[in-house]
């Protein structure tokens, strides 16, 4: 919740007037308590992961021919978008009650930890550009040592091995994996916020982006 009553306030606050994002910002955040606003990720999350992989699956089903010739296992037979998708569903419940469950508490108490702000002066193009090169540096570094990991014979054997049953690439593939599986990919999100903290809505699309690109990397 915003320090702040009125759009006056906010901007004698600013010193200047608002732009157009940040009294859209104010009008939407300023009296929601800052847990229900933070816990948004949930949103974000399970959004993302039933929207981002569609396009792909799409183009699969009204353009085969194109979509299999740039295939990297053309060979492998291609089940249909919609038991894909319903495959998705229902393999997704438990990851979908954890995101709606200790997730956004979790989160929300690492936003209060790593200083990440949700009021005004909303973060300009430049900053925002720099937060994310910032955290995908970190983060890609952070993915490629753990996933070196988790291809060891303990690490595959015991965490990982259930990520790779699928044999048909489909960007759902992507939260196909054990509980510890995906909460040791998700802790690697963290560490560039925690590193150079933010504002709320940068995260967010930190948060988009990092989900589209594992949908991209799945996706064959």
């Amino acid at each position: 919740m915003m320090p702040y009553g009125t759009a006056a306030g906010a901007e004698a606050a600013l010193g200047r007037s608002m732009s157009w994002a940040e009294a859209l910002w104010f009008r939407y955040s300023a009296a929601m308590p800052e847990l229900w606003l933070t816990s948004h990720i949930a949103l974000v999350y399970l959004v993302m992961y039933a929207v981002a992989p569609l396009p792909v699956m799409v183009l699969q089903q009204l353009a085969p021919a194109y979509a299999l010739r740039h295939k990297l296992q053309p060979g492998v037979p291609q089940p249909s978008p919609v038991s894909v998708y319903l495959s998705y569903i229902s393999e997704s419940k438990g990851l979908t009650l954890s995101v709606l469950g200790p997730f956004p508490l979790i989160y929300s108490a690492a936003f209060k930890l790593f200083g990440v702000r949700t009021g005004l002066p909303l973060p300009s193009v430049w900053e925002t550009a720099m937060h994310l090169v910032v955290y995908s540096l970190v983060e890609d570094y952070l993915s490629y040592w753990l996933h070196r990991f988790l291809h060891t014979k303990w690490g595959y054997e015991k965490i990982h091995s259930a990520h790779h049953e699928k044999t048909a690439p489909s960007g759902f593939a992507g939260s196909y994996a054990t509980g510890t599986d995906l909460t040791l990919y998700t802790i690697t999100l963290f560490f560039g916020p925690a590193i150079v903290p933010s504002h709320v809505t940068t995260h967010w699309l930190w948060f988009s982006i990092r989900i589209m690109e594992a949908f991209d990397a799945h996706c064959g």
